[in-house]
This record gives structure tokens, C-alpha cells and sequence, in this order.
């Protein structure tokens, strides 16, 4: 059908939170951080800085590349689990901030699955009967709003970004379409295992909510790693047997950059090791933005051409996951 990828995009803000300033703020160190996570720094935006800020600047920048208006656009979707708000949703804010005309807006939660769950929604619309011809896809997160900087366990490990990909229907259909395959799935029963307990109708802000601090991201460590490897892999493996291409054809295989062990577990079970991109040291894990993030970089970098294969996957909370084997 002619759906190609016609633009990236990313945005960071400007402070970066060292490991050596995390020392002076809990019982922690660079040793102890780089060895179990491979994060040595992490972006962190001001405090009037919001989720929608940094998703418009990285849309501003993947519409630069792609070289068309904002007003073009006929469909905005944004993966965050900190929104501005509770509504209205961040994509009608980003809408606005940009200049779109009049379209098709809204959000989407599958926390660091999100960009790929987006990317897989916008060319299932793209390519229904409605046609919609050019896209806008974000990961978009404000974590530090949400990490608990006196717990060691996880506020090592967040840091806050933006990533957008515009996609393309040119209505040619010689032209091969950018998804090539792809694995979307979710499994509810360990939803409790990465969570933030208040905030919602099942538990309402309250004094006793903010004291306890239930409103800040929890997680159950070794589980989660557990998990994350193997749905990883499982959605890999079945995207790698289900493929017609050969296996040295995919270039690049991007993780979802939670930490280096996880990504390490990864690439050995693939058996692709000097394949796998990560970028986590410079990041941390920023959520949905990280995968976005990593293939704008390849993008601008010049390392991705024509008729090349990516192979992008990650997990989140829910517990969801999805991979995604992009031709570029």
C-alpha cells in the first residue's frame, strides 16, 4: 500500500542527573548503578517543562526530516503514561502545539510497549477503508514526575523524553510498506508487578495515598526481569520464524532500553549480539520514548538505508509487549 516511514524525531531536555548527583541524593553509587543497570546519566525535565512540551519538540523535529506541515496531518497518536492530564487527551495538546489542522487525536497507555502498540494501531488505520494518509506516532514521558527519588531501586533508573515517527501513505503499490511483521499481546494477570497504585478510580489522590507514596512507579525487580527477557524473545523469535527474509538481512535489532541486563539477555538468547543497538547508558530507561529514540538516532546517523530490516521489540507494564520488524 505504499505506507513508508518519512520522518524521526527526538527530544531531550537540556538537564542531565548523573549517577554522581544520584549519589548525594540517596544511599547509592556509580558502581552499584552502571554494574546492575548500565545507566550512567539521564535527562530530566524542569518542572515546568510537561509531556506535551517534549512530544511537540520531537514532532518539530521528525517533520523537519520528512519535510511537510504539521497541517498535513491527518492522525496523532501519543504512547505516555504521564500525561498532562487526565483529558483532555496529551495528543489534542501536542495538536495544538505544532499547528495541526483538524484531525483524528488521542492516546495511548501501554507504558514501554507504547510507541510500537502506536506504530502498529496507525498502519492498521492507515490501511483500513478510511485511508488516512499521513501519520504522527509519539512515545512521550515526564518520568521523573512519577519516580520516587528516595527509593534507590528505581529512581536510578528512569529518565524523561520524547521520540516521533511520521509515516506516509504514498498510495503506490510497488512502493513496500515500512511493516513488514508484527507482534502485539498483553498478559493482565502480572499487571501488580509494575504498577503506580494511586492516582485512578480504584484509589483516588488522598492524604493517605500521597503519604504512603502510592502515587510513585513500584516495581517488583527480579520478575520483572524474568518476564521482560522472555517476552522479548518469544515475540522476537516468533517474528524472526514467521519472516520470508533471511536472517542476515535484519541490520539492526532495536530493544526497548530498560537496562543493559536485560538488553544483554536479549541479544544472547537472539544469537545477535553485534546487531543490538542500545543507547541506555545516556538515557536510562525513558519508557516509550526509548525505542523512538534509538532509531532516530540510526536515522540521522546515516546508519540505516534503504530496503534495510529492524527488528524493534519491548515490554512494559500490564504486563504488555510487542515487536515490530520494520523495512526502511
Amino acid at each position: 500500500m505504499g505506507i513508508r516511514i518519512i520522518g524521526t524525531g527526538r527530544y531531550t531536555p537540556e538537564r542531565l542527573l548523573t549517577n554522581a548527583d544520584l549519589e548525594k541524593m540517596v544511599d547509592t553509587s556509580d558502581e552499584w548503578i552502571v554494574s546492575r543497570t548500565g545507566i550512567k546519566e539521564r535527562h530530566i525535565a524542569r518542572p515546568d517543562e510537561t509531556t506535551s512540551d517534549m512530544a511537540a519538540k520531537a514532532a518539530e523535529a521528525a517533520l523537519e526530516i520528512a519535510g511537510i506541515n504539521a497541517d498535513t496531518l491527518d492522525l496523532i497518536i501519543v504512547s505516555t503514561v504521564t500525561p498532562d492530564m487526565p483529558f483532555p487527551n496529551t495528543a489534542t495538546i501536542v495538536q495544538k502545539k505544532i499547528g495541526a489542522a483538524p484531525c483524528v487525536c488521542f492516546d495511548i497507555e501501554a507504558a514501554c510497549s507504547g510507541l510500537l502498540y502506536g506504530l502498529n494501531t496507525a498502519y492498521g488505520m492507515m490501511a483500513s477503508p478510511l485511508k488516512y494518509k499521513r501519520a504522527l506516532v509519539i512515545g512521550a514521558e515526564k518520568l521523573s514526575s512519577i519516580v520516587d527519588w528516595t527509593d534507590r531501586s528505581t529512581c536510578v533508573l528512569f529518565g524523561d523524553a520524547a521520540a516521533a515517527v511520521i509515516l506516509e501513505n504514498d498510495g503506490d503499490p510497488e512502493t513496500p510498506d515500512f511493516y513488514a511483521d508484527g507482534v502485539v499481546s498483553a498478559n493482565g494477570n502480572y499487571g501488580d508487578i509494575l504498577q503506580m497504585p494511586a492516582g485512578g478510580s480504584a484509589m483516588p489522590a488522598s492524604h493517605e495515598s500521597v503519604d504512603n507514596h502510592l502515587h510513585f512507579i513500584k516495581m517488583g525487580g527480579p520478575k520483572t526481569f524474568q518476564l521482560a527477557v522472555h517476552s522479548m524473545v518469544e515475540a522476537c523469535r516468533t517474528l524472526i520464524e514467521r519472516a520470508t527474509i533471511p536472517l542476515e538481512k535484519i541490520r539492526w535489532v532495536i530493544p526497548h532500553q530498560a537496562n543493559w541486563r536485560i538488553i544483554s539477555a536479549v541479544a544472547a538468547r537472539l544469537d545477535m549480539p553485534e546487531r543490538v543497538y542500545q543507547n541506555v547508558e545516556r538515557y536510562g530507561n525513558t519508557s516509550s520514548a526509548s525505542i523512538g529514540i534509538c532509531l532516530d538516532e540510526l536515522n540521522r546517523s546515516g546508519q540505516l538505508e534503504k530496503g534495510d530490516y529492524v527488528l524493534t521489540v519491548s515490554f512494559g507494564a500490564g504486563l504488555t509487549w510487542s515487536a515490530l520488524l520494520i523495512r526502511w
